[in-house]
């Protein structure tokens, strides 16, 4: 027949001691670690004053295919989307397809 263990409060404490103490060895490893944040929404005006151009000119584009994202009622770009759109959309072609 096997004994059977009881664990004691110093039994209790020891656990928890070592446990927190491996956690804090890991702690330097983790917080060393890249957290990618979010992309950063741009909203009409700021998007329009990086490319110069007019909120009715950023309107056009936006129907030419210019990725877009709404969030209650209001337009949004991520700049990555907007950048790569218009590596492949050269700004010159969609101001001649807008005249």
């Amino acid at each position: 027949m096997e004994k059977l263990f009881i664990p004691t409060e110093e039994d209790f404490r020891r656990w928890i001691a070592e446990a927190l103490e491996n956690s804090l060895r890991k702690l330097p490893q983790i917080l060393k670690t890249p957290t990618i944040e979010p992309e950063k929404l741009l909203n009409r005006k700021e998007v329009a004053g990086i490319f110069q151009i007019s909120l009715v000119t950023l309107h056009q584009w936006m129907h030419l295919g210019l990725p877009f994202h709404k969030q209650g009622g209001r337009v949004y770009f991520l700049r990555s989307e907007v950048m790569h759109y218009l590596k492949d959309k050269n700004p010159k072609q969609l101001q001649n397809r807008i005249a």
